[in-house]
């Protein structure tokens, strides 16, 4: 073969070099993992040329006999990972080996934390791909050339790891990737026949390409290309024939994940339509999930178990995305495009079906085994919550697989189902009680709680993003309605029973609270005062020990949630609150005896601002509110020394 003059020396990524040295120090006690990725890569490219050759048979350049071949050369100490798939040209190689864009690499190095162990688990959520390749070699030689594209445009990339690769041109024959490993001496295990065989078969078996190996016959010196894999897609056996660990292995090559999935189920649906569906539950989200679109979607299509693409988003909504799996139809066209599965009636029909498998897995999962829903629901909660708003035909039964944490709850463990919620609640009560904050202690420690603690009515706590965007649509459940504990009017008056305390009941403060006189002028006076900042001023019948709170209509943004979409750029319409204060509360008892001007104004503002910081929200005049403060602790100041 022949080089051309084209030869670059390039410096990684500095993220590449990062990912590099956490993988080989990471991963060294599962090194063998190596040779799953690049049969795994070897394999996809396999796909690609087969889909691509359906419109353009000239691709193949009469091979279409797809393989993939591991060759071991102990003479050189080399172990040979070849396939003749779609191949890549010098632009494609430079973008998918020098860089790495995806959006996760960043927080993926900001999360490791030095912890082997730890760090191997975030790496399986990053993926390793090629780069895995480094954890047994010194030297990785790549050579590959795109289908189509003449001899001479063969690509040859060569690098020890360290921080640069060399990139040019070389004339190659034949379309393809090879990629040659000069394995460290630690690592010359990878050229005994048996341990290569040992780990296809553990990690490679299911892929649906022959997997072949170099091996010497009977006749000495001729050696010939045996097929040691099994060689068949895997979704396409029957189910009594494919073990736990089958599902796992097929799991991890089709995910290049490091972990074990949660769950899966295995469908074969005959009849109008023929079809099969394989989908995986993965035991531990993308450091990206939450910003996912197009990228690393999990459901593959296959048509007649040919590779179509990757159509996560045309099989299943949006809030599923981390559903990992394949699809693969008998009823399909090969020539379908993205923009024709928009119109299939028959894929509408395949996607209902797959959504209601995904759910009913979920289900499952809940009711069988409560720990491991408990880790997928810290996992991609947030993430099925989307589907209460972009899924209203199966919002009843996301709703029955949403988990909150509850005033009730032992710490901030999202562990209460909304059923469990209302068979705890007592048989009169009519709605479900919830509390959106920034965070679940801003949540546990809201103000507008104190009445219904007292009262010992259990509430939902909410604080993921997502929640108060959510509950706007989510509007009952069970018959049902939602309510929030911090919007509207609250009144127990018609129901007033009596309240808790510690443990103890006593005469409700509600009922007393309309002994206290007539408070009006008091709050009149309030609300002419802070008029720029609520729309009117109101006794509380929330409060039981903060002085004042921030109420909204009912059909308007919390707080914060207003603070993250300002934030985003996102112009909102003008909505001033309420301000509910506490009239029994020593701090409005002052505010009714200030008897200056200047002094009922400052403590008018401060119950206001107190009502925004415990909002978890901004000042707007933060040095105001220090002076008022000033002077309010020194006028007591003073008025104690007369």
């Amino acid at each position: 073969m022949t080089v051309t003059d084209k030869v670059q020396t390039q410096a990684f990524q500095a993220e590449v070099r990062e990912v590099l040295q956490l993988m080989v120090h990471s991963l060294y006690s599962n090194k063998e993992i190596f040779l799953r990725e690049l049969i795994s890569n070897a394999s996809d490219a396999c796909d690609k040329l087969r889909f691509e050759a359906l419109k353009n048979e000239d691709l193949t350049e009469g091979d279409s006999d797809y393989r993939i071949e591991l060759e071991l050369r102990p003479e050189q100490g080399e172990l040979v990972v070849r396939d003749n798939g779609i191949g890549m040209n010098r632009e494609e190689v430079t973008g998918n080996i020098g860089t790495i864009a995806r959006s996760g690499t960043r927080r993926f190095l900001e999360q490791v934390s030095g912890d082997s162990d730890l760090d191997r688990k975030l790496i399986g959520q990053f993926g390793v791909g090629f780069y895995s390749a480094f954890i047994v070699a010194d030297q990785v030689t790549l050579l590959t050339r795109r289908a189509g594209d003449p001899a001479e445009q063969g690509v040859r990339w060569s690098s020890d790891g360290a921080g640069e690769y060399s990139i040019g041109n070389e004339r190659r024959e034949h379309h393809g990737t090879e990629v040659i490993h000069k394995l460290k001496d630690t690592e010359k295990e990878f050229l005994q026949e048996w341990t290569i065989r040992n780990l296809v078969s553990r990690y490679s078996d299911h892929i649906g390409f022959p997997i072949r190996m170099l091996e010497k016959t009977e006749k000495e010196n001729e050696p010939e290309w045996v097929t040691v894999n099994q060689a068949a897609a895997l979704w396409t056996l029957p189910k009594s024939e494919i073990s736990d660990e089958d599902y796992r292995s097929f799991y991890k090559h089709l995910s290049h994940d490091l972990e074990d999935p949660l769950c899966w189920t295995h469908n074969h649906v005959e009849g109008q339509q023929n079809y099969t569906n394989l989908l995986f539950v993965p035991g531990r989200a993308p450091l990206d999930l939450m910003l996912q679109r197009d990228e690393r979607h999990g459901l593959r299509l296959y048509v007649k178990r040919v590779f179509v693409m990757d159509a996560a988003e045309q099989i299943l909504p949006h809030y599923l995305r981390f559903i990992r799996g394949v699809v693969d139809s008998d009823d399909l066209p090969l020539n379908v495009s993205r923009e024709l599965l928009q119109e299939n009636d028959a894929l509408r029909k395949i996607r209902a079906a797959v959504v209601k498998r995904s759910l009913d897995m979920l289900s499952r999962l809940a009711d069988k085994q409560t720990d491991a829903y408990r880790e997928f629901w810290k996992e991609f909660g947030a993430v099925l919550k989307e589907g209460i708003v972009e899924d209203t035909g199966n919002r009843e039964k996301i709703a029955a697989l949403l988990r909150f944490s509850t005033t009730e709850s032992d710490g901030d463990s999202q562990n209460t189902s909304l059923s469990q919620y209302l068979a705890r609640a007592p048989g009169d009560q009519d709605v479900i009680w919830y509390v959106t904050a920034e965070n679940y202690k801003a949540a546990l420690n809201s103000p507008h709680l104190e009445v219904f603690k007292a009262r010992g009515i259990e509430v939902l706590l909410m604080s993921d993003r997502i929640d108060e965007w959510m509950m706007g649509y989510f509007t009952e459940f069970e018959g049902k309605k939602f309510r929030s504990v911090a919007k509207g009017e609250v009144s127990f008056e018609e129901t007033a029973g009596p309240e808790k305390d510690n443990g103890k009941t006593k005469r409700s403060k509600t009922r007393s609270r309309t002994k206290s006189g007539d408070k009006t002028p008091v709050l009149e006076r309030l609300a002419k005062v802070l008029q720029a900042e609520v729309k009117e001023v109101r006794a509380s019948k929330r409060l039981t020990e903060s002085a004042s709170c921030l109420v909204f209509g009912e059909q308007e943004l919390a707080l914060h949630m207003r603070r993250l979409l300002e934030q985003a750029g996102q112009a909102l319409p003008e909505s001033r609150p309420a301000l509910e204060v506490n009239v029994d509360h020593p701090l409005f008892i002052r505010v009714e005896s200030a008897s200056k001007d200047q002094e009922f104004s400052d403590l008018a503002h401060l119950l206001y601002e107190q009502a925004v910081l415990s909002e978890g929200g901004q000042l707007s005049d933060p040095a105001s509110f220090v002076r008022r403060m000033n002077r309010l602790m020194l006028d007591e100041e003073t008025a104690k020394e007369q």
